[in-house]
């Protein structure tokens, strides 16, 4: 499968080497969209064999992607979080397979037996997912995707709709993802997650009107 994978990061520098390195082990290039992060991110990324695009400013994830975009040359693109644990090779052929296969435009991955907390936050709103397989000039069509942030999922699930995707959820068993209140403590990574679901819900309600 002539593929990509392409990771917007931002301060993920704990995680992101293992993402790739199991990308790599898949046999696939991988493109680290480094979204203006003041750690170690680039240097992790670059070290475990991704070609890193370094953004000099937060742009937030669809602006990482916009501009990682640009470094795709395969037909395929699979987006996966920086911060993922448990990920493994198959997880990463599963979500491409159907793509490939002309059997879904999109496909959107549901972490399972993972960690509880992460299990059931998927369970509630598996369309905010990040773990996502198209193809490259579908995803470059999305109208808004530079400009997106913590709204991306909701925007690309919202665009797949209105152009009639057909859109496959599947299960990728064991793997989860560090919370935001384990990378920045629990004050502020709540206070981050509140500022998270208040952009989605304005999204929302701006989609509706």
């Amino acid at each position: 499968m002539e593929a990509t994978v392409l990771i917007p990061a931002y301060n993920e520098e704990a995680t992101i080497a293992g993402v790739v390195q199991v990308a790599k082990e898949a046999g696939f290039p991988v493109v680290v969209a480094d979204d203006g992060s003041k750690d170690r991110t680039a240097q992790e990324a670059a070290r475990a064999g991704a070609q890193v695009v370094r953004l000099p400013h937060n742009r937030g994830k669809g602006g990482a992607i916009a501009e990682g975009l640009k470094r795709v040359n395969t037909p395929l693109v699979l987006l996966l979080d920086a911060d993922l644990l448990g990920l493994a090779p198959h997880h990463l052929e599963s979500l491409l397979a159907p793509v490939a296969e002309g059997r879904a435009e999109m496909t959107v991955g549901v972490f399972q037996g993972g960690r509880l907390s992460t299990d059931l936050a998927m369970r509630l709103t598996p369309f905010l997912s990040g773990q996502r397989a198209l193809k490259t000039e579908d995803l470059r069509g999305v109208p808004g995707l530079e400009n997106a942030r913590y709204d991306l999922e909701l925007l690309l699930t919202r665009h797949a709709k209105k152009a009639g995707w057909r859109v496959l959820y599947l299960p990728l068993p064991g793997v989860s993802q560090v919370m935001k209140e384990e990378k920045r403590g629990l004050l502020p990574g709540f206070l981050h997650r509140l500022r998270m679901y208040r952009e989605i819900l304005r999204y929302y309600l701006k989609a509706k009107a």
